[in-house]
């Protein structure tokens, strides 16, 4: 008989409850991860920031902070899915293409709600409109938002990804594939879209912000449930990153320059497009993202049979922001 069973019936239901109460507290106090592996983009400018400042690796001095560039979501998401990063910025629709294709991840934070893809030719171009673009060549990415726009826009002028030719370039490449003349169009995004307008003198045959899906920041479920508070610390960081470039346009103007080696007024117009006003994932997101996510289905971007609706009911989850954004 241990010296616990000999103790009264009482006590030991006291000291059982006890033992329930403070077993959340033992997991609360959740150990910093080793190592934090956070991408960055020039397409994400707040990623920018947050790697300049270096509020990360204060914010975490027990844990090696690592960067890993992404050149669009298609790359993020890959780094995401495969373990290279635990931290990836990409479109929230690429972020549903991913989850519905079963990679398990969580969306918990829009790092920017830009304008920041379209249709662009050349300043020479003849073409006036997407249907003028039947039987055309176009660059475009894919698995990222610019080539989803593309799909969305030639289905909005009656036309599939049949009916023209589709290049899967990264997105530097399709510039460059426009500018020479070895495509017709691009599905072009920023800040290369910008400097491709400011530079080449590109015009934008397509735009329709409605058809842009917000920027978010996503995570693996596996790491949702492991390191909770981790996710907490990194999302404040962003959010000191993301009030710091509402409070100093010219500086975050300048950085995004230095960063993206483009010149000063590229990266202005870029952040015409990008508003880094509201970092919270609401019901109008989901809402948003619903909207968008037929055009998964019809171009069969997703297995056949799966409930996207579902998918994006899984994929966005708002606590982790709701617990480190300041509410105005």
């Amino acid at each position: 008989m241990t010296a616990f069973s000999r103790l009264p019936t009482s006590f030991k239901r006291i000291a059982g409850a006890l033992a329930l109460t403070l077993q959340p507290l033992a997991q609360a106090a959740e150990a910093p991860p080793a190592e934090v592996h956070v991408d960055y983009a020039y397409y994400s400018p707040v990623s920018l920031v947050l790697k300049h400042f270096g509020w990360l690796e204060k914010a975490l001095p027990e844990s090696k902070v690592s960067w890993v560039f992404s050149q669009g979501s298609n790359r993020s998401l890959e780094y995401l899915n495969s373990g290279g990063v635990d931290f990836a910025s990409s479109a929230s629709l690429s972020a549903v293409l991913a989850r519905a294709n079963g990679s398990p991840i969580k969306s918990v934070y829009v790092y920017s709600r830009a304008e920041w893809t379209a249709l662009v030719v050349r300043k020479d171009s003849t073409l006036q409109s997407v249907a003028d673009l039947k039987g055309k060549k176009i660059a475009a990415t894919k698995g990222t938002d610019p080539y989803l726009f593309t799909l969305r826009a030639l289905q909005q002028a009656k036309l599939t990804k049949d009916d023209v030719e589709l290049l899967h370039l990264q997105h530097p490449d399709g510039r460059i594939a426009l500018e020479k003349g070895d495509v017709d169009a691009w599905a072009g995004l920023d800040p290369h879209m910008a400097a491709s307008e400011i530079q080449a003198g590109s015009r934008l045959l397509y735009r329709n912000k409605d058809f842009n899906s917000y920027g978010v920041v996503s995570v693996t479920e596996r790491y949702a449930k492991e390191h909770p508070e981790a996710i907490k610390t990194v999302l404040g960081a962003y959010e000191k990153a993301r009030e710091w470039s509402l409070k100093n346009p010219d500086e975050l103007a300048q950085l995004l320059a230095t960063e993206s080696g483009l010149p000063l007024d590229v990266a202005k117009l870029q952040l015409t497009r990008t508003d880094l006003g509201n970092p919270l994932l609401t019901d109008k997101d989901v809402t948003a993202s619903k909207a968008a996510a037929p055009i998964l289905v019809s171009e069969e971007l997703v297995r056949k049979g799966t409930n996207v609706d579902q998918v994006i009911d899984q994929l966005i989850d708002p606590g982790f922001g709701n617990a480190v954004v300041t509410k105005p």
